[in-house]
């Protein structure tokens, strides 16, 4: 049979349960043809947004070889043998008759079987789909002219995405480089943030981006990693030193499924815990790492779930800084930055444990044993929300109403009297007009230097378009992790507040944003700048109840927020030895040798490298922001875009 007879089938992929047998009428089993077999959310029924439309094409051969090539931005799983390979994206792998596929690490297993020569086909073949690379809906009882000419088109239309990326490209790579100079010396590290790398973007892109290896390095004694979303076959690829630590919390969002294969998959000393959700569409999404060493503590706050797409391909931002043990013979009696901490780990009620440190013997790891570091050098403020109805005192103690307290103790320059917002964010909320007025009150609190309130500012909200999905390194596949309806994109109050995501001076304007920001600002001038992993909801901020005496907010939330302030330089502190830590990472200011007071900036102004009292921090969109023009439509996952990506994809939903 000729190669281009689409009939030509060599084998199938046999859906399997999580025990690996088949699963009968369930999923449909796929056919395989000799060519290019593309396997995907199309072909295989399953409504979970990080199976990609083209997960993986499967070029298999006439004798029934096949190669695997990873399209989608997730990783596959091969099993062969006993053994299990881990393909990311672009990479490739042969298999053969009989080996295992994972489309999700741990999820969604699939056998591939080579095809008898002459078998006759089952009742059940009658009814399996076929899906080719020029289409996912092809019937292959077409003509193969017609085969050969879609072909042609589409490898036409590659060639256009393909000239079309390349100029994307090329635009941004020429604009003005901000982040190629962003530097800042090592005892003022702690006060700015640094962006992560991303894998697609040229190095002057990634000038001193972070990947998870650089943070979780040398003697962890205790891991304790805070987030949403987590894979833990990538955590261990990606960074091979956790499965040294001896002792690894890992407070997580997931849900009952995936928990039940995050148990199987958990090495030896890791306890897994979801923290409680006391009311209903709360989720746990706060992003942070607290790592113990024999000198100290690392504190690392961040925006990315711990999976592989939020690691490598999007704008995401990072704040750490190391902390050493108190004095036993100080009579300090903490900071603001301490109670905020272990008042919000007491929110999560993880079951405690006994490690023994060394040089330090047995500890009770709870909320009260992080009082034994020393915060006094703490550049932030640490802004939480937990989940509850907070009255009273607490009504100052979570979301948008600890941040409006935070603000309203502080004194700013007076250029930032009524100057605008920004809030820049990957998922929106159901909001009303009333909610926005409440969170712009919070986020306008202050005081100018003649103690005149600040007043309100006008927010601009920072959202992709539809046209900045499609055209990123991701295309439409980038939409998956922007995960907000029409009906709460699309309301008419909030035309006037939307802003383009343009970072060319970052590199990042195809890098589709997973970062959270909110911010005040006066040209390059930044009253005070939040990184967290808040979104724009009142699920994440809180909403006021009750004639404003009470706070409702859902979801476990966290960040840091930079405020002008007297800082203390000295020698730096570092939890790591190594001289890579010491000269590049997060540092605790301690001994100081003089004061002066901070003002922030953003990487279009130009700073003495020598220069104390004026920080760079590395925001990766442009102020003032864009507003959208006519043309612009703001994102949304649930629409239709028939418009095909730079992988030549359309966007329907299932």
């Amino acid at each position: 049979m000729s190669k281009n007879n689409i009939s030509s089938q060599v084998g199938f992929l046999v859906p399997l349960n999580e025990n690996l047998e088949e699963v009968g009428d369930e999923i449909p089993e796929i056919p395989i043809v000799e060519g290019a077999n593309v396997v995907g959310r199309n072909c295989v029924p399953i409504a979970d947004k990080r199976l990609s439309r083209k997960h993986l094409t499967l070029n298999a051969d006439i004798d029934g070889s096949a190669e695997i090539f990873v399209d989608g931005t997730n990783p596959v799983v091969i099993r062969m043998n006993n053994e299990r390979k881990k393909l990311l994206l672009g990479e490739k792998w042969r298999i053969g008759d009989g080996d295992l596929i994972e489309l999700i690490p741990g999820l969604y297993f699939f056998k591939y079987v080579v095809k008898a020569g002459d078998e006759e086909k089952s009742p059940k073949d009658n009814q399996k789909r076929c899906f080719s690379e020029a289409s996912c809906s092809t019937n292959f009882q077409g003509s193969g002219k017609k085969k050969i000419r879609q072909g042609s088109e589409e490898e036409e239309f590659s060639r256009t995405l393909k000239n079309e990326r390349q100029h994307t490209f090329a635009a941004t790579e020429h604009s003005s480089e901000g982040i190629r100079h962003f530097k800042v010396s090592g005892d003022t590290l702690p006060l700015t943030f640094r962006l992560m790398r991303v894998r697609e973007l040229p190095p002057w892109a990634n000038t001193n981006s972070v990947s998870i290896s650089d943070v979780i390095e040398g003697d962890i004694q205790v891991a304790i990693l805070s987030n949403y979303m987590v894979d833990l076959d990538w955590l261990i690829s990606a960074c091979p030193a956790i499965k040294e630590v001896p002792h690894v919390l890992l407070i997580h969002g997931e849900g009952d499924g995936k928990l039940e294969y995050m148990k199987r998959m958990k090495t030896s000393g890791w306890i897994l815990h979801k923290p409680p959700l006391p009311i209903s569409y709360g989720t746990h999404h706060s992003k942070a790492m607290f790592l113990i060493y024999p000198r100290g503590v690392r504190i690392i706050v961040h925006t990315a779930n711990l999976i592989y797409v939020d690691w490598n391909n999007k704008s995401q931002g990072l704040w750490m800084q190391d902390f050493p043990w108190k004095d036993e013979n100080s009579s300090s009696k903490g900071c603001l930055f301490e109670s905020d901490l272990v008042d919000y780990l007491g929110a999560l009620k993880w079951p405690d444990f006994t490690v023994n440190l060394p040089g330090v013997g047995s500890c009770n790891i709870n909320p009260h044993f992080f009082r034994k570091f020393d915060y006094s050098g703490a550049t932030v403020r640490l802004i939480a929300s937990v989940p509850g109805y907070h009255s009273g005192p607490n009504l100052k103690k979570w979301g948008h109403m600890k941040l409006r307290t935070v603000l309203q103790e502080c004194t700013f320059d007076s250029v930032f009297q009524k100057s605008p917002l920004v809030y820049q964010f990957s998922s929106l909320g159901s909001l009303d007009e009333k909610w926005m007025t409440e969170l712009t009150a919070s986020l306008s609190a202050g005081v100018s230097e003649d103690k005149k309130p600040l007043g309100l500012g006008q927010p601009s909200l920072i959202w992709p378009t539809v046209e900045d999905v499609r055209c990123s390194i991701e295309g439409y596949a980038a939409g998956s992790c922007i995960p907000s309806p029409q009906k709460n994109v699309e309301k008419d109050f909030l035309n006037k507040y939307w802003a383009k995501w343009k970072a060319s001076h970052s590199g990042r304007c195809r890098a589709m944003p997973h970062i959270k920001t909110f911010t005040r600002y006066s040209g390059q001038n930044i009253a005070w700048f939040l990184l967290t992993s808040s979104n724009l909801s009142k699920a994440a901020w809180g909403a006021l109840q009750k004639n404003n005496s009470q706070l409702m907010i859902r979801s476990y939330e966290l960040g840091v927020l930079f405020l002008p302030a007297s800082v203390k330089y000295g020698s730096n502190f570092s939890c790591t030895n190594s001289g890579k830590s010491s000269a590049s990472l997060g540092q605790t200011l301690t001994e100081p040798s003089d004061m002066k007071r901070t003002m922030f900036v953003t990487l279009a102004c130009q700073v003495n490298s020598d220069s104390r009292d004026t920080i760079q921090l590395p925001v990766p969109y442009e102020l003032p922001p864009k507003p959208y023009s006519s043309g612009d439509v703001p994102w949304s996952w649930d629409r239709r875009y028939s418009k095909k990506d730079v992988y030549g994809q359309v966007w329907p939903i299932q």
